[in-house]
């Protein structure tokens, strides 16, 4: 691993009572995910992209504050030219190291401190291929690019602290030749063009984890709409797709209705849905308030990601390990919406899986679903159809009513939030006394191979 050096970081002021930030947070699969230091409030990115040169050009300034003395802290970012970085308006010293720009501050940081990043950076954004094989980050597209993070993807277009335990609000401007749009999370607070350019401005207002935001630039046909409570919806499709589209988009306001009747109240100011043609990508994401569907999305698929706004984009795991935690309840919702509407129910569901007659067949034993055996299976069988499987006996034990007061309770205690698997049991437990679950998370959760029994 090479570094390159931009200004010297030896020089040290005297009477310094800092020491850096970690490099890392040493997150189970991913440990160089996220920094130590600090916690992120807010990004507020400026990007402009040429689609046909393939060339980013990006400010990022970034909110935090600090959590410890500092005299130095790492963003991570993947690629991408460095320009110039400043801390608190004031020229600071950075190097590179693989995903690490650690930034040296004029002046040390006391902890509590509010303080504001701004990195200039520019380039031709990376797509990264996962540990699965899975491609995200940067995807160019035909018309232009799909931005995709989950699990590290974001740092390949933006510096940031890249791990789903630090949630920040945001501000995406996008500029991009006139004829295309740049879609992103939130709301369009602007869209203006000049120029022969297209300014497009998004505002998050909730929180958000990194691996959770997007832009879409494309040629895209967009619709706006209401909820009958008053939420924006807002779509956005590549024209290529539309017409095999259209049926299923026109359900968000009923699955939404049905969502919020089982999880509890919207958790965001805004729903809707990406479309959007990437050659290599055969996945869909929950990026934040709309969904991205690298092809017509069938009715199944629609109703778990939007059932990720509440588990997994609100209700956020605090590490990696914890994925099964959004899997699982998304995984979930796909059983409940078919038993609501005339499919299979639930208990079907759950024995067809435990056949090996599923999707997945048998490799939903491979591993446990609270255990995933490394950072290539986090996005396996297991981690979704077992993780779905352990919801499932909760609510057997505990009945109907007191399963849909758990997990709407659940997504209300945590609401914005980071949440790992212990706070699960924990809450599950607290919420249903007298019952007995030791069985499900030594079998189900965290037990190795098929249990003896169903």
């Amino acid at each position: 691993m090479s570094l390159l050096l931009v200004l010297p970081l030896a020089a040290c002021d005297s009477g310094v009572r800092g020491t850096p930030g970690g490099s890392g947070l040493h997150d189970p699969y991913f440990p160089k995910a996220g920094n130590g230091g600090y916690d992120v409030t807010h990004y507020d990115l400026a990007l402009d992209y040429d689609p046909a040169h393939r060339r980013l050009t990006g400010t990022a300034v970034i909110q935090a504050r600090a959590t410890q003395d500092l005299s130095a802290f790492d963003l991570d970012l993947s690629g991408l030219e460095v320009r110039a970085v400043s801390v608190e308006g004031k020229d600071a010293r950075f190097s590179r190291a693989g995903q690490e720009l650690t930034v040296r501050p004029h002046d040390d940081l006391d902890e509590g401190e509010t303080f504001s990043a701004t990195v200039r950076y520019s380039g031709t954004p990376r797509t990264v291929t996962d540990a699965d094989g899975a491609k995200e980050g940067w995807l160019p597209t035909g018309d232009g690019a799909l931005a995709l993070g989950e699990p590290v993807g974001s740092m390949a277009w933006f510096p940031g602290n890249d791990h789903p335990s630090d949630k920040a609000t945001y501000d995406i401007a996008v500029t991009v030749p006139a004829a295309l749009r740049a879609v992103s999370n939130g709301e369009l607070k602007s869209d203006t063009v000049t120029g022969g350019r297209r300014t497009a401005r998004w505002h998050v207002g909730e929180p958000m984890a990194t691996y959770l935001a997007t832009v879409a630039i494309g040629d895209f046909e967009v619709e706006t709409s209401t909820l009958d409570d008053g939420l924006p919806v807002y779509v956005a499709v590549d024209p290529s797709l539309a017409a095999a589209s259209a049926p299923v988009l026109a359900k968000i306001p009923e699955i939404m209705e049905w969502a919020q009747d089982n999880f509890g109240p919207y958790p965001f100011s805004s729903t809707g849905a990406v479309v959007d043609r990437v050659d290599g990508v055969g996945y869909a994401l929950e990026t934040q308030n709309r969904p991205s569907f690298p092809a017509a999305p069938d009715t199944t698929t629609l109703v778990h990601e939007l059932a990720h706004q509440w588990y997994g984009d609100s209700v956020t795991p605090r590490s990696w390990r914890d994925m099964w935690l959004s899997e699982s309840f998304a995984t979930y919702a796909e059983w409940l919406w078919a038993e609501d509407h005339g499919g299979r129910s639930a208990q079907q569901t759950f024995e067809t899986v435990y056949r090996g007659e599923g999707d997945n067949g048998t490799d939903i034993w491979d591993f446990p679903p609270g255990r995933p055996s490394s950072a290539a299976h986090i996005s396996e069988a297991p981690v979704y159809d077992r993780g779905a499987m352990v919801l499932h006996k909760i609510r057997r034990t505990v009945g109907d009513d007191a399963f849909y007061d758990i997990v709407q309770g659940w997504a209300a205690a945590h609401r914005h939030g980071n949440a790992s698997t212990a706070d699960f049991t924990s809450y599950v437990e607290k919420r249903a006394p007298g019952k007995d679950f030791s069985g499900i998370w030594r079998v189900w959760l965290y037990g190795n191979g098929k249990p003896a029994r169903p």
